[in-house]
């Protein structure tokens, strides 16, 4: 793990208790959905409300579906995941990488490419979260959102110590913290969009704009 892109956070925080291979891990396919469909409504209506129709959009950490609304188009939808099948599988993409960030958080793509951004319920399993993020702030248009939603779920073997340390609201603001320390964010918004009454998972996210340096 490359610790001076996650300073001036302790090396330990971004521990596991699963160190091997991530590409172990992730080997297999697994076409199912992290969260419920209350939460994922509640993702779709913030990308609906932060991504423009028509633009360009990065889907960081990827699967096989991405919440996107169904009924806006966009001219572009790149994803970035662990499992080539999953990839493969999500019909809103319109190209794919397969890439380990926790190995190589370089993104492979052109400054200013994108119009929007999107890390889904997988923000805790980054062991190099400052240098990814600061990644996405190259790679989006200034003033492009990213919008990182996450639940109280995860694979517990894969989530950083940190995550597990914390409460929902805790994360909230680790996630805050991490976008300040990449330096190339501005006009964060911490939101909770858990559905009312809560008869579902919670949702909440980390909002933020892109800008230089």
């Amino acid at each position: 793990m490359n610790s001076k892109a996650n300073q001036p956070f302790p090396e330990k925080l971004f521990r596991r208790q699963d160190e091997s291979p991530d590409a172990l891990f992730y080997q297999a396919p697994r076409f199912v959905t992290h969260i419920d469909e209350g939460a994922i409504a509640a993702v779709t209506q913030l990308y609906r409300e932060y991504f423009p129709a028509n633009g360009t959009l990065l889907d960081l950490m990827s699967s096989w579906v991405s919440h996107l609304p169904a009924d806006v188009a966009y001219e572009r939808v790149v994803g970035l995941g662990m499992n080539e099948a999953e990839l493969r599988a999500n019909p809103r993409l319109n190209e794919y990488v397969v890439q380990d960030l926790n190995q190589q958080p370089t993104l492979p793509f052109e400054a200013a490419s994108f119009d929007g951004a999107a890390i889904c319920v997988s923000i805790d399993y980054l062991t190099q979260p400052v240098e990814v993020l600061r990644e996405l702030g190259r790679v989006l248009r200034p003033e492009a959102p990213l919008v990182i939603t996450f639940s109280n779920r995860c694979f517990p073997s894969k989530a950083i110590a940190a995550w597990h340390a914390l409460d929902d609201h805790g994360h909230l603001q680790l996630v805050a913290q991490f976008l300040q320390a990449a330096g190339n964010w501005h006009a964060t918004e911490l939101l909770d969009r858990s559905p009312r009454p809560r008869r579902s998972d919670p949702l909440f996210a980390v909002v933020a704009r892109a800008g230089a340096l």
